[in-house]
C-alpha cells in the first residue's frame, strides 16, 4: 500500500532524530569510558643542568606518576638530547637512535625505555638505577626531553634503525610522594663550559672597469662547540659590505640587501660548518683605496672570546685605463628582495624561522612581457577578423 507524503515525512524525521541522537551518544561514549578511567601518567624530577664540562658525565634521574584512575599496564619513557650531548650506557630494556635534523627540530638522540610493570594510580615511581649523559667535546647549549607513554611511541621514521642497550635493564620502583610532576613532557636545558669560535674571511679582488670579478667570502663556525639555535632568537649574521666603485650584478645565496651592505644567514651552526657567498660585481669605475668588508653582526656572543677574525677586508685592484666601446652590459643586482622568514635587524643580527630564501633572477618582468605580446596579438587579430567581416565578399 503506498504510503502518505504526510506519512513518509515523519518517517523520515524520526529517521534523522534516531540518527543524531546516535552520533550524540558516540561522541559521548569516549568521554564518557574512556577519558576518564585512562591513566594520566605525568614526568617528574627534572631540572636544568648547569656547569657541565665536556667529556665529563652526569645522571638523570626522573620520577613517573599516574594521576589517573586506572593503573597503567605498562609504561615507556623516552629521553631525547640534543646533537651535544650523548648516552654514556643504555639498560637492555631501552632502544636508542639518532634523528636527523628536521621540522625545525634539531639533531638529536632518543632512547626509550620500556617498563613491562603495573604503575598504579597515586603512587610515584622512579628507574632503580638513573640513566647516564655525556657532554661531548662539541656541547655548549644543549636540550633534554623527557616523555612518558602508556603505549609504545615507536621509532622516529627520520631516525636510524632503533639500537638495543647492553647495559643490565632497569626496572621502576617506588619514590618518594610529593616527587611527581605535572605534565607528561618535560624540556630543560643543559649548559656546557665550552666556546666556539665564529670567524670570517675577506677576499683579493682584481680586475679592469667594466669587468664583473667572482667574489667569494666564508663564514666559519671553528668551534669547539656547536651553537643550537632555537625559533624566534637573535642569531648571528654576516654583513658584507663590497668595495666602493662596484655593483652587484648577483648577490650571494642567503643574503638581502639592507642599505649599502647585504645580510646574509647560515644553513648551520655546527663546529667546522662553514658557509660560502659567492657574489658577481661589476666594476663601475676606479675609486682610489677602495676596500669593502666582511663582518659578523654585533648581538653578544659570551661564548666567543675571539673577536679579532670578526672582520676581515675586501680589496679591489683595478687594472688598466678606461675601457672604450661596450662595457659587457652588466645589469643591476639579480632577483628582487630576498624571501625566507628570517627578518633583519638594526645591528644585522637575524631572527630565527627559515633561512633567507636562495635569489635569482625575477621571472616578473619576462611574464608581463610575455603577457603584453599576447595580448597585443589578441587585439590584432581581433580587428582583421573584424575588417574581413565588414568587407564586401
Amino acid at each position: 500500500m503506498p504510503i502518505p507524503p504526510h506519512s513518509r515525512r515523519a518517517s523520515r524525521a524520526v529517521a534523522a532524530t534516531l540518527s543524531a541522537a546516535g552520533l550524540i551518544a558516540l561522541a559521548a561514549a569516549p568521554a564518557a569510558f574512556g577519558d576518564e578511567t585512562a591513566p594520566e601518567l605525568v614526568i617528574g624530577g627534572i631540572e636544568p643542568v648547569n656547569g657541565v664540562k665536556p667529556g665529563s658525565s652526569f645522571d638523570l634521574s626522573a620520577t613517573v606518576a599516574n594521576k589517573g584512575t586506572r593503573a597503567a599496564e605498562k609504561v615507556w619513557v623516552s629521553y631525547g638530547v640534543t646533537r651535544g650531548l650523548d648516552f654514556a650506557e643504555v639498560p637492555s630494556n631501552c632502544r636508542t637512535q639518532q634523528v636527523r635534523s628536521y621540522d625545525e627540530m634539531p639533531e638529536r638522540w632518543i632512547a626509550v625505555c620500556a617498563f613491562d610493570q603495573v604503575v598504579e594510580p597515586g603512587t610515584v615511581y622512579t628507574p632503580e638505577r638513573p640513566l647516564r649523559v655525556e657532554a661531548l667535546d662539541r656541547a655548549l647549549n644543549d636540550e633534554l626531553r623527557v616523555n612518558v607513554w602508556d603505549v609504545d611511541p615507536g621509532a622516529d621514521e627520520n631516525g636510524t634503525q632503533p639500537v638495543a642497550g647492553t647495559a643490565p635493564a632497569v626496572k621502576l620502583v617506588e619514590g618518594q610522594a610529593g616527587s611527581e610532576g605535572t605534565a607528561r613532557v618535560v624540556n630543560v636545558p643543559v649548559s656546557s663550559v665550552n666556546t666556539a669560535d665564529y670567524q670570517v674571511t675577506g677576499a683579493v679582488l682584481k680586475g679592469g672597469v667594466g669587468d664583473t670579478v667572482k667574489m667569494k667570502v666564508k663564514f666559519i663556525n671553528a668551534g669547539p662547540a656547536w651553537i643550537l639555535t632555537k625559533q624566534g632568537e637573535r642569531s648571528v649574521s654576516v654583513m658584507i659590505t663590497p668595495p666602493a666603485g662596484t655593483s652587484v650584478v648577483k648577490r650571494g645565496r642567503f643574503c638581502q640587501a639592507k642599505g649599502k651592505a647585504y645580510v646574509c644567514g647560515m644553513r648551520s651552526l655546527n663546529e667546522g660548518s662553514q658557509e660560502t657567498y659567492t657574489f658577481e660585481l661589476k666594476i663601475d669605475k676606479r675609486v682610489a683605496n677602495a676596500k669593502g668588508q666582511v663582518a659578523l653582526s654585533t648581538e653578544a656572543r659570551p661564548f666567543d672570546p675571539s673577536k679579532a677574525n670578526d672582520k676581515a677586508d675586501i680589496t679591489l685592484d683595478v687594472t688598466g685605463g678606461e675601457p672604450t666601446g661596450s662595457t659587457g652590459g652588466s645589469a643591476n643586482v639579480s632577483g628582487g628582495s630576498a624571501g625566507g622568514s628570517s627578518t633583519a635587524g638594526d645591528d644585522g643580527t637575524t631572527t630565527n624561522g627559515g633561512t633567507l630564501a636562495e635569489t635569482g633572477s625575477s621571472t616578473l618582468p619576462i611574464t608581463g612581457a610575455a603577457a603584453a605580446a599576447v595580448a597585443t596579438g589578441a587585439g590584432m587579430l581581433f580587428i582583421v577578423r573584424r575588417r574581413r567581416t565588414q568587407s564586401p565578399s
